[in-house]
This record gives C-alpha cells, sequence and structure tokens, in this order.
C-alpha cells in the first residue's frame, strides 16, 4: 500500500480488521518489521488519541518516531504553484514535504479544515500537498474531510462487540456550541458502507452532510425513531455542509439519553462535551465503548503501518 489517505484505500475490511484483532492479542510481534525505519507525525491542529495512538503503534512495531507540532514550530507553509512569496509564507510545500521525505521513511499527517471555504477544504490543499511532493508514503491521521485511522478503530470495535449478522447501526448529530469539521463522520458513513449493516443516518433539518458520500444511506430526520433497535448509536456534531462550516441552531433536544438509546451500544470518538453532546448516565455506562474505541486506535494504526512497511 503506498499511502492511507482514506477509507478507500483499504483493500479488504474484514482482512485488515482480523489482522488488527489479532495484533491486538500480540502488540510486539512485529517489532523487527519497523527495525531501522522513522515516522514523521505532523500536526497542524492538537491531538490527544491520535498523537499517542499513532507513537505507540510505530513503537509496537519498533519504529522511531519523530513527531512536530508544524502549526507552532513549522514555517507557515505556501501551497498554490506559480505564487510570489511576498506575503506570509516562508516555504513552499515543494521543498518541505521535500526535505521531510530525506528526514523519514513514512510521514502522517494531521490538519482540520478551516470551515471557510468548502472548495479549499474539498482539495486537501496539505494531505494531497505532501502526497504529490513527498517521495515516502503518507498517512492521514484527519484531514479536512475525512479521519481515515478513526474509522477503522470504529470498524474494529463493532466487530468485537457485535453479535448479529446485520447489526443495525445509527450515526446520530448532536448539539455543540462550536463549529465542527465533517471529517468523522464522512469516514464512519464511508466504513459503514463496507459493512454488511442496517445502517441510518439521524440529524435535523439542515444539518445534511455532502451528498457525494451519504448516497444510498436511509436519512431519518426524527432521532427517536431512528434509534429505534439499535445494536449501535454513534454519537457525533458537525456543522452544516448546505451553509458552510455554519450552527445553525442547537437543538438542544438532540443530546444523546440513555431513554433514546434504550439498548444500543454508544459509540464516539472523544473529545466529548459532557451533557450537551451526551448524558452522563450513558457516558459512564456499561454500554459506553468509548474508551475501547479510543483503545483500538492504536491497533488501527499500527495494521496501517504494517501494511506500508510490508509494501515499501
Amino acid at each position: 500500500m503506498e499511502n492511507y489517505l482514506s477509507v478507500q484505500d483499504i483493500d479488504s475490511l474484514s482482512d485488515w480488521v482480523l489482522e488488527a484483532r489479532k495484533m491486538k492479542k500480540n502488540s510486539t510481534q512485529h517489532k523487527a518489521l519497523g527495525q531501522g525505519i522513522t515516522v514523521c507525525l505532523l500536526f497542524f491542529n492538537n491531538s490527544l488519541r491520535t498523537r499517542l495512538s499513532t507513537q505507540k503503534a510505530a513503537m509496537n512495531l519498533g519504529m522511531e518516531v519523530m513527531v512536530m507540532n508544524f502549526g507552532s514550530e513549522g514555517w507557515a507553509l505556501e501551497y498554490e504553484d506559480g505564487t510570489v512569496m511576498n506575503q506570509g509564507s516562508s516555504e513552499h510545500i515543494k521543498e518541505a514535504a521535500s526535505v521531510i521525505s530525506q528526514f523519514c521513511d513514512i510521514v502522517a499527517i494531521r490538519a482540520f479544515a478551516s470551515l471557510t471555504d468548502k472548495e479549499k477544504d474539498e482539495a486537501e490543499i496539505v494531505l494531497n500537498g505532501f502526497a504529490k511532493y513527498a517521495s515516502i508514503p503518507v498517512i492521514n491521521m484527519e484531514s479536512s474531510v475525512g479521519h481515515p485511522l478513526q474509522a477503522l478503530a470504529d470498524a474494529i470495535t463493532i466487530d468485537e462487540q457485535n453479535t448479529k449478522k446485520r447489526p443495525k447501526i445509527v450515526l446520530s448529530w448532536a448539539p455543540h456550541p462550536k463549529a465542527l469539521p465533517h471529517a468523522v463522520a464522512n469516514s464512519f458513513v464511508e466504513m459503514m458502507q463496507l459493512l454488511d449493516a442496517n445502517f441510518v443516518i439521524t440529524h435535523p433539518e439542515g444539518y445534511d452532510l455532502n451528498p457525494k458520500i451519504t448516497k444510498n444511506v436511509q436519512i431519518e430526520h426524527d432521532q427517536k425513531k431512528a434509534c429505534e433497535n439499535a445494536d449501535f448509536v454513534y454519537v457525533k456534531n458537525w456543522s452544516s455542509y448546505s451553509n458552510y462550516g455554519k450552527v445553525l441552531h442547537q437543538n438542544s433536544d438532540w443530546m444523546m439519553t440513555q431513554e433514546k438509546l434504550g439498548k444500543a451500544k454508544f459509540m464516539h470518538c472523544l473529545p466529548v462535551r459532557r451533557n450537551v453532546v451526551v448524558e452522563d448516565a450513558v457516558l459512564d455506562g456499561a454500554q459506553s465503548l468509548v474508551i475501547e474505541q479510543a483503545n483500538n486506535r492504536t491497533y488501527a494504526a499500527q495494521v496501517v503501518l504494517k501494511k506500508i512497511l510490508e509494501t515499501s
């Protein structure tokens, strides 16, 4: 595998999940595979689970890890070709990606959406810029429109917890005081389309995701109805797509409660705002899978790194 930029780079989800679950039982069994290999983790935005889990995954494979918080430690980058760099940017992506490729064998990048320019965000200028100009494999640690490492961890978690041949899985919008990106929701939708599941998305009017991603997926605007008889309920906020990046309304009655959850397992990528997105009773209850999801982030990253190491 050359790069892991999106869920579409998974050639066989069932095989990847099985491999991740095997590695979870013996996380250092392939430690010799990464000896002498360096991965660079570039963060243009903050991180907790992504940084620690990816770093841990690399260590489990015997790799060396370099971490750089590019937003505060690196030069401001320019991404446009042919531009006259007489403003704020000090370095072009061409040189930056080429230099990083000399120091490292793999580069992983985290760069969020601006939520101000849809066209620019969907162009994925940071991620695609490195994929274009770096001569080493590139991994997406969350970009403007996708978070494929999180989605893979979610698939691992569902596989571990599922007891039905075709479970009902619900992705539910939840209120949040800030405008949040679509990346986690987008990749979860793409991942669910690779599973044999009864998949439903529920959100208030005005919060439709990109229709190119949600095509052929059932959309329900009644949250309680959508959650009926669900086996898994994944809760996540996202801002408006049509009125790009805007918080249209708070809809506090969309907070996930035990009553609405029923007997379903509760999922969330974290961090989560308690008693805004979900009530304490759900988050602290036996049906919550959020800590296990976070744990599986390591094995999602580890299976991706292993695939790249085996083919590089």
